[in-house]
């Protein structure tokens, strides 16, 4: 197998040392004239998240190559199963559009259905295919699919050439070579490559049964009849509840807001829809590349006036969709983008192709002329910018656990996972840390014969920072989803400071995903008697914390290392170099001002005496007595009062005792896992 980056004007190759398990490739990818073409008959050419004809490098390179080929699509439940009932409808809108934009063209679109592997090793077999092509994947678990598909091809008699490819943003001769700091790439300037029209297609003279596209309806009867050891319907019914309209469910039942008008429709669940959740947004869908083009050309120029029907309809979306300045551009294209219909790369070129005739040809250095550009250029830097560190950190290895990627709502996030067997452990980091503030807890837990997964949730880290209004309750939603797709089972959830109160609700509200929580000088307080739900608005970024975050970056970027250390009374050595650079790194990050914006709008008012009802003799408080931020002595007396059956553990540390005291919370946390196994 070979890895290719193509080039618009010359489709250059590198090659990274591919796995054994992978058949190597030397296919010369080049539209130019090779001494020794390939004269193969035929391509295979697998679509997955690349569901378009223009600005496609692999249909450029196999139509040069290639007399015949045919376009592939599989319908694998492994695949299917990350995307949501939305994207599920959006994904079957597209790939009509694509088979109507191949027909025109003189060929087709295959569809099938089944495990990738069997069809690919059914299909070239039968055709007598010397080549498939296929996207690179930085997901986990289609990274996994992959080397499946590598292993089945390769064990072929006649084993096809598997060439994996990527459309290069930039023109990068090496992932691996670049730097990991956001500052010290946009010093590179690299420049952005251009995209590809829509190339001529070789004709296919075989016959084949190129299959019936599936209704929804037909589509999700599939996916539920292929579930094998998947999580149960229970499960999966969790992921269509917001955590808003569980939290006023649960006080509609003590007498409590009841008629709130804002109980009727989430705020989440308005937020969360794109363009073509609509039936006007899905007009926009019908014409597949074409039309989200079209719907980006009215984006982009929304501040000019139009007579169009169509454009004022878009316009009316934005309106609704700028939750923040510039978040509609991701809201209301991020599906398409992340299911191809359009490549970055496109939505860039567009983007800075209107900001120069608006400026006489010319790009100004102070910014550009128009918001809608500025929020589709920088939305599409920024997702670049987290696909290649996410490309870069396939494997990467931190001490004895590797990193791994996972997707969510079109995000990607980093996690980890030590131990195959014993009870499963979630991690759950505070603000402005990382699933590495549990680099010392991790195997420590594990080597008791447990699971311990650690992720870095979204806008942390190493994980994306997307242009969104953040909030408490969607982390809440972020770690119950990560339990349902990747862990897969009920968990022991640990959580330290805002990690704490976010693993809380998440209990609260979703009690079946959970074995036991342990809060970790959690954030949030105690209020007795607490039955009031206050009514919640949109949640609006103002001008003061627009400015609030902007000056407390400022200054935390000064005092990290004096704040950190002051949350490692006991232990300050703790607080070291790396913990410190990495924080300040991750700050520097695309979206790193967003996520701060987000401090001035948190709502901590659900009482955590509240959230840990029900969860009697299942609740482990290990509490750092000298915390600087939080009155532990204060907090505890409330917890015992007013919290039936908690377990509470003081120890002589700040903050964060799990990364102070490692082998003193190890030992905790081993002990309160074992004790909960055994009852």
């Amino acid at each position: 197998m070979s890895i290719f980056n193509f080039s618009p004007s010359c489709f250059s190759c590198f090659s990274p040392p591919p796995p054994p398990r992978r058949r190597s490739s030397h296919f010369p990818v080049t539209t130019h004239s090779s001494p020794n073409p390939i004269t193969g008959p035929l391509a295979v050419l697998w679509f997955k998240h690349d569901l378009r004809i223009h600005d496609h490098p692999a249909l450029h390179a196999a139509s040069s190559q290639f007399s015949s080929l045919i376009p592939l699509y599989i319908f694998d439940s492994r695949i299917l199963s990350r995307f949501s009932d939305q994207m599920l409808e959006i994904l079957l809108l597209a790939l009509e559009s694509l088979r109507h934009s191949l027909r025109d063209r003189g060929l087709d679109l295959l569809i099938k259905f089944g495990d990738a592997e069997s069809i690919l090793r059914e299909l070239v077999v039968q055709v007598k295919a010397t080549h498939v092509f296929a996207e690179e994947e930085v997901e986990h678990e289609l990274c996994l699919l992959m080397d499946d598909v590598s292993q089945t091809l390769s064990t072929l008699i006649r084993s096809p050439d598997l060439t994996i490819w990527r459309t290069p943003f930039y023109d990068i001769k090496s992932v691996e070579s670049l730097p990991e700091s956001y500052d010290e790439f946009r010093k590179l300037q690299l420049p952005v490559t251009c995209p590809l029209s829509s190339p001529t297609l070789p004709c296919l003279e075989m016959e084949l049964d190129w299959g019936t596209m599936p209704t929804f309806d037909a589509l999700k009867e599939f996916m539920n009849s292929t579930r094998l050891n998947e999580p149960s319907d229970e499960w999966y019914s969790i992921k269509n509840t917001t955590a808003e309209t569980m939290v006023r469910a649960k006080f509609s039942k003590r007498g409590n807001n009841e008629n709130n008008p804002s109980s009727r429709e989430s705020r989440t669940e308005r937020m969360g829809n794109s363009i073509f959740s609509t039936q006007r947004g899905k007009n926009f869908m019908m014409g597949g590349t074409e039309g989200v083009l079209n719907a980006l050309a009215a984006y982009i120029r929304y501040n000019e006036g139009t007579s169009r029907d169509d454009w004022q309809a878009l316009h009316e979306m934005v309106r609704n969709s700028e939750s923040r300045d510039g978040a509609s551009f991701i809201k209301l294209f991020g599906p398409a983008i992340h299911l191809g219909i359009i490549s970055k790369r496109k939505a860039h070129y567009e983007a800075i192709k209107y900001e120069k005739e608006r400026n006489a040809g010319f790009l100004s250095p102070f910014g550009y002329s128009a918001r809608s550009v500025a929020a589709a250029v920088d939305a599409v830097l920024s997702s670049e910018w987290y696909w290649l560190m996410g490309l870069k950190s396939k494997g990467r290895r931190l001490g004895s656990y590797s990193y791994r990627n996972w997707r969510w709502n079109g995000f990607l996030v980093q996690y980890t996972v030590v131990g195959c067997d014993g009870p499963a452990t979630l991690l759950v980091h505070g603000f402005g840390a990382f699933l590495e503030h549990y680099r010392d807890n991790i195997h420590g837990i594990a080597e008791g014969g447990k699971q311990v997964w650690a992720v870095t949730m979204l806008g942390f880290g190493r994980s994306e920072k997307p242009n969104i209004v953040y909030s408490e309750e969607m982390w809440a939603e972020f770690v119950r989803d990560f339990i349902v797709e990747v862990v897969g089972r009920p968990v022991h959830l640990v959580g330290n400071s805002i990690g704490g109160y976010i693993v809380a609700i998440v209990a609260c509200l979703w009690p079946a995903l959970v074995k036991s929580i342990v809060l970790i000088n959690s954030a949030g307080s105690v209020i007795p008697g607490y039955l009031y739900l206050p009514l919640k608005k949109d949640r609006q970024v103002s001008i003061a914390a627009w400015l609030g975050a902007r000056l407390l970056l400022s200054y935390l970027r000064v005092k990290t290392k004096d704040i950190l250390k002051n949350c490692y009374p006991t232990r300050t050595d703790r607080a070291d170099d790396w913990l410190i650079n990495e924080m300040l790194r991750a700050s520097k990050d695309p979206g790193g001002l967003v996520l701060l914006e987000s401090i001035f709008s948190f709502d901590l008012t659900v009482p955590l005496n509240y959230l840990l009802e029900g969860l009697e003799g299942r609740v482990l408080i290990i509490q750092g007595m000298k915390d600087p931020i939080y009155n532990s002595k204060s907090l505890l007396g409330m917890l015992k009062d007013h919290c039936v059956r908690v377990t509470i553990k003081e120890l002589d540390a700040g903050h964060c005792p799990h990364d102070e005291l490692p082998e003193e919370v190890n030992s905790i946390l081993c002990e309160w896992i074992v004790g909960i196994e055994s009852t």
